[in-house]
């Protein structure tokens, strides 16, 4: 039996690869509106990003404060695309007003989009993060789902 959603919603980030992007944190990964990336940032996967929690749509706010909210972060370059599984929490402020964060812990911070998630930067795709330090370009569909 197919369960039924009380809600859904969908948002969509464009943000780009950098040189810099080394993608090695083993419990985060961010999307950054910031320009530039230096290699400390490992946990960072995309710059220039178009939306930062806060500009995220009051939609999914709505559903990804919910402590039963499921996150599907969908991540795609032109020639590669990864899956990323997180959980929603009504701790989450999403005040940010540069960067999404998504964790395999508990932690909040203003940036937190999703908790518990199933990977970190250090586990995405590598054929996809190849492609973003070449500066392709990163597409993020970010579905909330409150079953």
């Amino acid at each position: 039996m197919v369960p039924v959603l009380r809600k859904i919603a969908i948002d969509v980030i464009e943000a780009w690869g950098h040189i810099n992007v080394r993608a090695t944190h083993k419990t985060t990964f961010e999307i950054t509106k910031e320009k530039e990336l230096t290699p400390r940032g490992d946990c960072i996967i995309g710059v220039k990003a178009t939306k930062s929690a806060s500009e995220l749509s009051n939609e999914l706010k709505d559903i990804i404060k919910n402590n039963e909210a499921v996150l599907v972060i969908a991540l795609f370059t032109e020639n590669h695309k990864d899956i990323v599984i997180a959980r929603g929490s009504s701790k989450l402020t999403l005040g940010d007003q540069t960067k999404i964060i998504v964790r395999k812990s508990s932690y909040v911070n203003d940036a937190t989009v999703g908790i518990y998630s199933n990977k970190a930067a250090v586990d995405i795709d590598r054929e996809l993060i190849d492609d973003l330090r070449k500066g392709a370009k990163l597409t993020v569909l970010l579905i909330g789902v409150l079953p």
